[in-house]
């Protein structure tokens, strides 16, 4: 496996990043990884912004700090030491904010070494997203998409995939109920554990679309049928679009994450059990989700040469921070409800 690039405290990521080449010597490399060791000594030897200037610098690579070498008693300073950084590692007993177990540095190498494009893609995207709006965040999140769609790593992991039959379901993808002034609105394709698939997606942005004018509704309460909330992006779907700036184009105008984001105030999502891809991504818009114990979390993309496309690039960084979630959808972690909650990706578990 490439190992990262590894440095000795800022004075040495300083060096390495402000040499001329330094964005193309590392973004091109086996693994754009670049691992800082933060020390004690970084606390007070050079100005953040001056380090995060030079990380934008190198948009090509992933930036990613361990502060081992800083100890609990000095851990209220490290939050402008790390926020330059894509990624923060940090043992137990120091709280840097958005920190994540140092053991993981192998798993964050071996993704950025297997999907480079979709690393380096992962990390422009959250640095970029930050300060944009939600529209402008779905666009970049979809041009970087249909992007990588053309990229190799997806095209391989495309042609290994074996041909999926969908059985066809009668029901609606979307099942909607009306009680009083609640709106209950069902995934409903429990046989495929709620693939989210185009039909899908379609029934569920003319749903909220028909909701967003409907002054008599207070509230929307987002379910799925079946042991599964949502599989995410149905894959047998995957690779059928005409090509990707028409895949680019759709998703622009029929974006479930945008109507989301639009009647956020308004949605309670109830989850449980799988929640993979846009199962993630698209609750993380509204302001309450609850989780049943049972519930797990997931972002894949990366294993298949991608980034999040449901709008997770936007809404999961809202939620658990930039950082974190380069963390979660770079390395395919899955979460539990406790977890979950811990890091704020939910606002509650609830067994009912």
């Amino acid at each position: 496996m490439a190992a990262p690039i590894q440095t000795t405290g800022l004075a040495e990521a300083h060096a390495l990043l402000s040499h001329p080449y330094a964005g193309e010597d590392l973004g091109l490399a086996d693994c754009p990884v670049i691992l800082v060791e933060l020390t004690a000594a970084d606390l007070s030897a050079r100005p953040s912004g001056e380090m995060a200037e030079l990380v934008k610098s190198t948009p090509a690579v992933v930036a990613v700090a361990v502060s081992g070498g800083i100890d609990a008693a000095d851990a209220a300073k490290l939050p402008e030491l790390c926020e330059p950084f894509d990624i923060v590692l940090a043992p137990d007993d120091v709280p840097a904010p958005l920190a994540v177990p140092p053991g993981e540095l192998d798993q964050i190498a071996a993704a950025a070494a297997a999907s480079p494009a979709a690393a380096v893609a992962l990390v422009q995207l959250l640095r970029l997203s930050e300060s944009c709006s939600t529209v402008d965040g779905l666009v970049a999140e979809s041009l970087a998409y249909s992007t990588l769609q053309s990229g190799p790593q997806f095209q391989a992991w495309l042609a290994a995939q074996p041909t999926r039959l969908v059985p066809v379901n009668p029901e609606p993808a979307v099942r909607a109920e009306r009680a009083g002034s609640t709106l209950r609105l069902t995934l409903n394709r429990p046989e495929r554990h709620n693939a989210f698939s185009a039909e899908m997606r379609d029934a569920l942005v003319e749903q909220l679309r028909a909701a967003s004018v409907d002054s008599s509704l207070d509230g929307i309460v987002l379910d799925g049928a079946g042991p599964t909330f949502c599989s995410g992006g149905d894959l047998a779907e995957f690779g059928t679009t005409p090509d990707p700036g028409t895949a680019h184009r759709v998703r622009s105008v029929r974006s479930a994450a945008f109507w989301i984001d639009r009647l956020a105030a308004k949605i309670r999502v109830m989850v449980h059990g799988t929640c993979v891809g846009a199962g993630v991504e698209l609750p993380a818009y509204a302001h309450d989700v609850a989780a049943h114990p049972d519930a797990t979390f997931r972002l894949p993309e990366m294993a298949m040469g991608l980034v999040p496309g449901a709008g997770g690039t936007v809404s999961i960084a809202r939620r658990i921070g930039r950082q974190r979630l380069c963390y979660f959808a770079l390395t395919n972690t899955e979460i539990d409800a406790a977890g979950a909650l811990s890091w704020g990706l939910i606002d509650r578990i609830n067994p009912r």
